[in-house]
C-alpha cells in the first residue's frame, strides 16, 4: 500500500514525539513493503510566526490532498489566555477539523498491565478498563457564535447542536459498540440544557436500529466520578464537544500518563491522528517527552486503512518497550532513556525483533540495549 501522509508537528514536543511515530511507519514499511510518504506542513504558533496565519492555506491544501494526517500539537505560552493576539495557535487546529469535514474524536483509554501501579487510582478499579469515548468535534460552544461587549465585561458561548451533528457520530459509536462489549453510554446534561435533550432524543432513536446495543445515560457530572470510582462499567462513551474533551483528558490518570494516549479524529473522506498531551512547551527540545502516544496514534493511523496486522505488530513494540522499562521519565523517574531512544527502540523492534539483544542490565541503568 501507498499512503502519502501530511505531517503536522506543530508546536512544543510535537516535532520530537512525530519524529518518533514517523520512524515507527518508516520501519513498518520496510517489514511490511508499503510506501508512506510524508509531507511537511506548518501549523499553530510556528505557522504564525512565519506566516501571520494559524493555518496556512498551503497547509489546508495539502492535508486535503493527503491520504491521513499526522498531527503533534499546538500552542506556545506567549499566546496564553491573557495574551491580546487575536490569532492564536489552537485556532488552527479548530479551522483544520473544520475544513476537512472532521466530526469525530476517538479515544481508546486502555491501561498497560506493567504501568498499572503509576495511575492514582487503585489497581482493582483500573485493572481490566478498556473504553473508547467517541466525542463530537463539529459542534458545540467550540464552533457557534462566540460574543463579548466593548468593556468586556460581559462575553457568551453559543452551544448549538443539529441533527444530523448527533447522527453521524452515534452510529459511528453505536458500529463500533456492536465490535466489542455492545454498550454506549451517553453523557449529556438532559436535566438542564436543550442541546442535551435533543441528543438523548435523537440518540434515542438511533438506539433502535441497534438492538444489540445497550444505550443508558450519565449526566456528566456523574459521569466524571464513575470514571473515577469504576471505570469497567464503560465499553463506549458518546458526548458532545466540550464534555468530550474535559472527560477524555481525566480519562488519562487511568493509564498514568497523559503522555501515553492516543486519537483518531474522522470526518466522511479525511482522517487525521494526534496525541493527546498537548505541546508542553516547557520539555521542548529536552528529549524527555512521552513518544508512545503519538506512535500509538500511528498504530490508529494504520488501523484505519485495515493494516491489522503492521497496527498490531506496532502494539506489539511498544509494549515490548514497557515490559523492558525503554521509557522516559514520566514513567520512571529513574530512567535515563529520552525521547529519542524510546522511539528508536520500537522501531528497531519493529524492524527485527529478533535481532536485537537485550542487556537486562543496561536497560536499567539507561544504556543502549541494542546491539
Amino acid at each position: 500500500m501507498n499512503l502519502k501522509i501530511a505531517v503536522l508537528s506543530g508546536d512544543g514536543i510535537g516535532p520530537e514525539v512525530i519524529l518518533q511515530a514517523k520512524k515507527a511507519l518508516y520501519a513498518i514499511g520496510v517489514v511490511f513493503d508499503h510506501e508512506f510518504v510524508f509531507e511537511d506542513a506548518l501549523i499553530g504558533a510556528i505557522a504564525i510566526e512565519k506566516t501571520g496565519n494559524p493555518l496556512p492555506e498551503q497547509t489546508l491544501n495539502l492535508c486535503l490532498n493527503t491520504d491521513a494526517i499526522l498531527f503533534g500539537a499546538v500552542d506556545d505560552s506567549k499566546y496564553d489566555t491573557h495574551s491580546d493576539s487575536k490569532s492564536r495557535p489552537i485556532q488552527g487546529l479548530l479551522k483544520l477539523r473544520q475544513a476537512l469535514g472532521l466530526y469525530a474524536n476517538i479515544r481508546p483509554i486502555k491501561p498497560y498491565n506493567d504501568l498499572l501501579d503509576l495511575s492514582p487510582l487503585k489497581r482493582k478499579i483500573i485493572e481490566g478498563a478498556d473504553f473508547i469515548i467517541f466525542r463530537e468535534i463539529s459542534g458545540g460552544s467550540y464552533f457557534s457564535e462566540k460574543k463579548i461587549n466593548e468593556q468586556g465585561t460581559l462575553a457568551s458561548d453559543l452551544c448549538e447542536y443539529s441533527e444530523e451533528e448527533i447522527i453521524r457520530i452515534s452510529h459511528l459509536a453505536f458500529r463500533t459498540a456492536q465490535k466489542r462489549q455492545k454498550k454506549v453510554t451517553l453523557v449529556d446534561k438532559a436535566s438542564i440544557l436543550e442541546t442535551s435533550r435533543l441528543w438523548r432524543k435523537v440518540v434515542s432513536e438511533i438506539a433502535e436500529g441497534y438492538p444489540d446495543v445497550t444505550l443508558d445515560f450519565l449526566f456528566v457530572d456523574n459521569a466524571a466520578m464513575q470514571i473515577i470510582i469504576n471505570p469497567k462499567q464503560f465499553d463506549v462513551i458518546l458526548t458532545e464537544n466540550l464534555f468530550g474533551d474535559i472527560l477524555s483528558d481525566e480519562a488519562s490518570v487511568i493509564t498514568g500518563s497523559i503522555g501515553l494516549l492516543p486519537s483518531a479524529s474522522l470526518g466522511n473522506s479525511n482522517a487525521l491522528f494526534e496525541p493527546i498531551h498537548g505541546s508542553y512547551p516547557e520539555a521542548k527540545r529536552k528529549n524527555i517527552a512521552n513518544p508512545i502516544a503519538s506512535i500509538v496514534s500511528a498504530a490508529m493511523l494504520l488501523e484505519h486503512f485495515g493494516l491489522q496486522m503492521e497496527s498490531q505488530k506496532v502494539y506489539e513494540a511498544v509494549h515490548k518497550a514497557i515490559e523492558l522499562n525503554v521509557v522516559t521519565a514520566d514513567l520512571n523517574p529513574y530512567s535515563k532513556f529520552g525521547t529519542n531512544e524510546v522511539g528508536d527502540f520500537i522501531s528497531n523492534y519493529i524492524l527485527s525483533k529478533d535481532d536485537l539483544y537485550f542487556k537486562s542490565d543496561n536497560v536499567y541503568i539507561g544504556q543502549s540495549t541494542i546491539v
